[in-house]
């Protein structure tokens, strides 16, 4: 139903007008902002868009560039869909394309914190159960980590996510 692609360099606005309507304040979209500028943390590709008949940005998935163990992996954040969207795939086609766009690229772990109910449907499980750690508090039920290629050894330890993200 939805049309998923890499964000292009023109969809900037779209991306940002998606996270202001999907989020109370503009931290999220101030995120990706931030994230886009962060030559260490932005990886082309990696966000994605969900666009309706029209063409018009309804959905984004972003996947930047963390560290866990010192080792190169993807953190999910953040996802986003216009309101009067939400609710009808938009959201999980852009997080699919994403993570599918990620698997092509040869990356592996990817990590998010979010809504227990929501990310294992993509294959997120507990991130503790690979040994990766939050520098944060945050219940196991809603640090997830997905393996894209369980044939491929998982780092653990403490996951270091870009300076935008502020932790």
């Amino acid at each position: 139903m939805w049309t998923t692609r890499a964000e292009l360099p023109e969809d900037a606005a779209g991306v940002r007008a998606v996270n202001l309507a999907a989020f109370p304040t503009a931290e999220e979209a101030d995120l990706v902002d931030a994230l886009r500028a962060d030559p260490g943390a932005w990886v082309p590709g990696l966000s994605t868009v969900a666009a309706n008949e029209g063409g018009g940005i309804v959905g984004h998935a972003l996947l930047s560039r963390c560290r866990v163990g010192g080792a190169p992996a993807l953190a999910l954040a953040p996802c986003a869909v216009l309101p009067a969207h939400q609710r009808t795939g938009a959201g999980s086609s852009a997080i699919r394309a994403g993570l599918d766009a990620a698997r092509a690229l040869g990356e592996n772990l990817v990590v998010v914190l979010g809504h227990a109910d929501y990310y294992p449907r993509f294959g997120f499980t507990p991130a503790s159960r690979f040994g990766i750690r939050a520098p944060f508090e945050a219940p196991d039920t809603a640090f997830l980590a997905l393996a894209l290629d369980p044939r491929q050894p998982v780092p653990s330890g403490l996951i270091e996510y870009p300076a935008p993200f502020g932790i």
